[in-house]
């Protein structure tokens, strides 16, 4: 096997961050192999949002280095074309005056030829992307006017539609309501499949990420523990992470466990 194939999408190598002379993360390391879900979780404020943000080089860490496939440093801009990001959702106006299928071109910007113009292949791949995700049929409708779910499927067509291979997602189910985060983990499983990606997703819900992820990352300023999900979740360290707010995901898990149907 190719020393390619056994390179690491993700390397994330040592990273500390300060913002405003306070100290966000300290010393953090940890590795997601090709073909990884992988679940980030951690208490409010833990620093799961700045890790993203570095993982993404929109925050360049005060010690440490980012490797994306392999690269690091200035040649990590040209991988910027193999990364896609669905940032935490905000609300769109209902009026906000584009189709989901101009939103989903927006990720393309990066593909465009030197005019700058979307030609026939652009569109062509932002309508293949809109079926990927299921909603072809809202394509020419107003992306204010669509449900919270289907906001949120739009953005993540955005974020698949110029050759993504790492997908990297900031609370994807916030503010979806049960059947809608379980549709959405359903088509983020299909996804990861079809297109052989890489995820990485930041989620305040354990539980349900547990459920979905190959692995889960616990942070709180620092790495707590990275392992197979029921591992963590079941560890001193998740207990450490979380402190005062163990007691109430423990009784949540004691209801997981303790029969009754649950799809997670």
């Amino acid at each position: 096997m190719s020393n390619e194939a056994n390179t690491p999408i993700v390397g994330v190598r040592g990273v500390s961050v300060e913002i405003s002379g306070r100290e966000i993360l300290s010393d953090i390391s940890f590795e997601v192999p090709a073909g990884q879900f992988v679940g980030l979780v951690g208490p409010n404020g833990a620093g799961k949002t700045t890790l993203l943000k570095t993982i993404m080089g929109l925050i360049e860490p005060n010690s440490g280095h980012i490797e994306l496939f392999g690269t690091r440093g200035p040649r990590r801009a040209t991988e910027a074309h193999s990364v896609g990001y669905v940032p935490q959702r905000h609300a769109i106006d209902r009026n906000f005056p584009a189709t989901v299928r101009d939103i989903v071109m927006m990720g393309r910007l990066c593909c465009l030829g030197p005019l700058g113009r979307p030609r026939k292949s652009d569109w062509r791949q932002v309508d293949e992307t809109l079926g990927l995700v299921g909603i072809a049929d809202l394509s020419a409708r107003n992306i204010g006017r669509l449900s919270g779910g289907e906001q949120r499927r739009a953005m993540l067509a955005q974020a698949l539609c110029a050759s993504t291979r790492l997908l990297v997602l900031d609370e994807p189910t916030i503010g979806l309501d049960l059947p809608a985060e379980q549709d959405f983990y359903s088509l983020l499983r299909r996804l990861q499949a079809d297109l052989s990606l890489t995820i990485v997703a930041v989620s305040h819900d354990l539980l349900a990420l547990a459920g979905e992820a190959d692995a889960l990352i616990c942070i709180n300023g620092h790495m707590h523990i990275h392992g197979n999900p029921d591992d963590v979740v079941h560890s001193h360290a998740i207990r450490e992470a979380y402190s005062c707010e163990f007691n109430f995901i423990a009784g949540e898990l004691a209801h997981h466990e303790g029969g009754g149907d649950h799809d997670h």
